[in-house]
């Protein structure tokens, strides 16, 4: 398990890709934010955006997909999240792009409360000509090493 102890400041994930179908972006759209642009490709032709996009909040799910496998991969101690900062959406996101992740750790504050570990990241969301896509800013929480894995790690030698 990686604890809060275990991230450092400066610190890249790199969270991976993934590509986005057009069923997808009608689909969630459809469900979340039903806008002519989002669900319609006859409509999103004519509209400011000249074709079908994603919604910014279906980037902000695949973000938060990308994100998640990379806390399980990693094996991080999340203990979720209190919010999102900032958040823009820089450029559209359309049919066949593959979106990659990366997260930087940009502070690191101990709880003075509780038994975590607040971590404050930028993740930046990049299409697969590496535009940037999308940019947000949160704060994520990730507990502490327990007392007793210390101690065992103190006996045996073992710096944390």
């Amino acid at each position: 398990m990686k604890y809060f102890e275990d991230i450092e400041l400066g610190e890249v994930w790199d969270l991976g890709s993934r590509e986005v179908s057009e069923a997808e972006i009608v689909a969630f759209a459809t469900r979340y934010d039903p806008q002519p642009f989002h669900i319609d490709a006859a409509a999103a032709e004519t509209s400011y955006f000249g074709g079908l996009i994603a919604s910014g909040w279906h980037t902000c799910a695949i973000f938060m997909g990308l994100l998640a496998d990379s806390i399980k991969a990693q094996k991080l101690a999340s203990l979720g999240a209190p919010g999102i900062d900032h958040c823009r959406w820089l450029v559209p996101v359309r049919s066949g792009d593959v979106l990659r992740g990366r997260t930087t750790i940009l502070e690191l504050r101990p709880s003075r409360s509780k038994p975590m570990g607040l971590v404050t990241c930028r993740t930046e969301l990049f299409n697969q000509d590496g535009t940037k896509v999308a940019q947000l800013q949160g704060v994520g929480m990730y507990g502490r090493r327990p007392v007793a894995a210390v101690a065992e790690d103190t006996e045996l030698g073992v710096s944390a």
